[in-house]
C-alpha cells in the first residue's frame, strides 16, 4: 500500500494514533456517517457498551466495504462526558490495535439522541489493486466480501 505514516512527535506521545498519513490517488475510499453505539435500535445505558457497538457498527461498515480497521485513515471520536476518556482510550487501542489513523477527539455538549454518549466517524481507503484482488479473491472462494 503507498500509504506513509508521518509522525511528527505529537500524537504518539498521547495516543496510537499518526500525527498525519499520506496516499496516493490510487484507493478506494469508505467514509461512515455518524455511527453511534446502537444495538438492533436499542442503545445501552452505559459508555462501554455504547463505544463497543459504535465500533463493532463501524467494522461492519468496513467490511461491508471489503476493509478493515488497517485501512482507517481518520477518526473522528464525539463524546459528551470526559470523564469517559481513559475507558475509551483502553477501547480504542484494542479496536484498533496496530493500525495508526490520524484522530480527533471532541467533548460535545450533547448528541442527536439525548441517551448517546459517543459517535464515531472514519474515513478509511484500501489501495484499488488490493480491492481487486480481494473481488477475484471472493469470486474464486465463493464468498462475499463486497
Amino acid at each position: 500500500m503507498n500509504r506513509s505514516d508521518i509522525d511528527t512527535g505529537i500524537v504518539g506521545r498521547t495516543a496510537p494514533y499518526s500525527d498525519a498519513v499520506m496516499l496516493d490517488d490510487r484507493h478506494r475510499w469508505l467514509v461512515t456517517s455518524g455511527t453511534a453505539g446502537f444495538d438492533g435500535g436499542e442503545l445501552a445505558d452505559d459508555f462501554t457498551a455504547q463505544a463497543e457497538c459504535a465500533w463493532r457498527n463501524t467494522i461492519a461498515a468496513l467490511e461491508q466495504g471489503g476493509m478493515t480497521t488497517g485501512d482507517i485513515v481518520r477518526v473522528t471520536h464525539y463524546l459528551v462526558r470526559p470523564a469517559d476518556l481513559p475507558g475509551y482510550r483502553e477501547i480504542c487501542r484494542r479496536i484498533l490495535g496496530r493500525a495508526r489513523p490520524t484522530s480527533m477527539l471532541m467533548f460535545v455538549a450533547s448528541l442527536p439522541n439525548p441517551k448517546m454518549l459517543i459517535e464515531i466517524t472514519v474515513e478509511a481507503a484500501r489501495p484499488l489493486v488490493a480491492c481487486a484482488l480481494g473481488r477475484e479473491f471472493a469470486e474464486r472462494e465463493q464468498t462475499s466480501w463486497f
